[in-house]
């Protein structure tokens, strides 16, 4: 396995973590974490995308990270605002 490999299954596991405990009903898909281990898995799938040309895959988790990002910010501003 080489090192891209590698880093493709470090920017899987958080997407997947965030996804099946949101599936079991242990992360609600709104919260800070849900979102933010979105962020950061498509991020790093999204770097090895454009190293790799995959265009496909950086239109994919470019849009998967950049709104999740934008749903955290939100939600973290609304959350600001509230208190």
């Amino acid at each position: 396995m080489d090192t891209a490999q590698i880093v493709q299954l470090i920017g899987a596991v958080p997407i997947l973590v965030a996804f099946v405990a949101a599936q079991l009903g242990r992360l609600d898909t709104s919260s800070k974490l849900y979102l933010a281990l979105n962020v950061v898995g498509s991020a790093v799938l999204a770097v090895i995308a454009v190293v790799e040309a995959q265009w496909g895959f950086v239109l994919i988790e470019g849009v998967w990270g950049s709104v999740s990002l934008w749903t955290l910010i939100k939600v973290s501003t609304a959350l600001g605002s509230a208190t």
